[in-house]
C-alpha cells in the first residue's frame, strides 16, 4: 500500500494530454528506451521524454498516439538527453511498462482533473 496524500497534495501533479511527434531507439540508456518528443499544446508545447517501452512499442507506431505525463516535475537527465516530462504507464505482470491510455481524443495540452 502506498502512502497516504491528500488532495492538495494531488491537485499539485500536473498530468497533461500529449501526442507523440517522434519516436526512437535511444540506444546510450542504461535500459532499454525510446527517446519521444511529446506536443502538449501552445500552452506548454513540445517536450522530451525517455521512456522504457520497448517490450510493447515499436517507433514508428507510437507517432500520432496520445499519452499521459507529469509535466512540472524538474528535467532529469538522462544520459545525453534530458527528459522534460514523466510520460505514464503502468508494470505488466513481467514488469515491461505498458502505456496509461487515453480511450478519446483530447486536446493536446489536457488536464487530468
Amino acid at each position: 500500500m502506498s502512502e497516504t496524500i491528500t488532495f492538495p497534495d494531488f491537485e499539485r501533479v500536473d498530468i497533461r494530454v500529449g501526442t507523440i511527434i517522434e519516436a526512437e531507439a535511444f540506444p546510450e540508456a542504461r535500459k532499454p528506451a525510446y527517446k519521444l518528443k511529446i506536443d502538449f499544446g501552445p500552452e506548454i508545447g513540445i517536450k522530451k521524454s525517455s521512456a522504457q517501452i520497448t517490450v510493447h512499442y515499436q517507433p514508428e507506431d507510437l507517432i500520432g498516439r496520445q499519452i499521459m505525463a507529469v509535466v512540472n516535475f524538474p528535467p532529469r537527465q538522462i544520459g545525453p538527453v534530458r527528459s522534460e516530462v514523466l510520460t505514464l504507464g503502468f508494470e505488466d505482470e513481467a514488469g515491461a511498462i505498458v502505456l496509461a491510455a487515453i480511450d478519446k481524443p483530447i486536446p493536446n495540452g489536457g488536464k487530468l482533473m
